[in-house]
């Protein structure tokens, strides 16, 4: 197997056994890392729009 394939396969391993010992845990991370990810999104496209309103004016 090469590199990919094996991390790929730890990284399922590492996943199943935090889910199997700790799932508060895994679903407390999870939930920060997708509400991290959408306040960064709404920063973005916020930045996007008034951008684009500014240079309307």
């Amino acid at each position: 197997m090469d590199k990919k394939k094996i991390f790929i396969v730890i990284g399922v391993l590492f996943v199943g056994f935090w889910l199997f010992t700790d799932p508060q845990g895994l679903t407390n991370t999870v939930s920060a890392i997708a509400g991290g990810i959408w306040g960064v999104t709404t920063d973005v496209f916020g930045g996007v729009i008034g951008t684009i309103e500014g240079s309307t004016r």
